[in-house]
């Protein structure tokens, strides 16, 4: 019986690590997030405005993002937080989405803007031939977990 317990609470530590581990290292090995005066230039250039609100309808304790975002046709910016995590995907929609299955419903119509990888505000260059006026949403998406982070529409 003592042999069961032991093993037991080894697997269950082993996980614990495991999941620690998933969480915190997208946290160690994040790039710093873009200088204030940068960011701050690039809000300001935005012909769109938007925000991250905390509380969409599927977002979570762990999966949010709250601050502003600014769409130009050269640049997406973000001066706010988003909930660290790995693979974290920025991408445009032409409909509001907020929560996982919807996200599922149009990610093939969705155009990817690149990679997030900073948590305190992020700077992302609009790939060339991309029109973010046809677009209407920025939708923050966890690739790896398949998860649904946060959302603003801009227009």
């Amino acid at each position: 019986m003592k042999k069961v317990i032991l093993l037991i609470t080894h697997v269950v530590m082993l996980a614990v690590g495991f999941m620690a581990g998933v969480y915190m290292l997208p946290i160690l090995t994040a790039p710093k997030a873009p200088d204030a005066a940068t960011l701050q230039s690039a809000m300001q250039a935005g012909t769109f405005k938007a925000r991250f609100e905390r509380n969409l309808k599927g977002s979570d304790f762990l999966h949010w993002g709250e601050g502003d975002v600014s769409v130009s046709k050269d640049a997406i910016a973000h001066a706010g937080r988003l909930a660290p995590g790995p693979d974290y995907k920025l991408y445009l929609t032409t409909e509001f989405i907020d929560t996982k299955e919807a996200f599922l419903r149009v990610k093939a119509q969705a155009r990817r803007i690149g990679d997030v990888r900073s948590f305190n505000g992020f700077l992302l260059q609009v790939p060339q031939g991309v029109d973010v006026s046809q677009y209407t949403t920025v939708v923050v998406w966890c690739e790896a977990f398949s998860a649904f982070i946060t959302a603003a529409k801009y227009r």
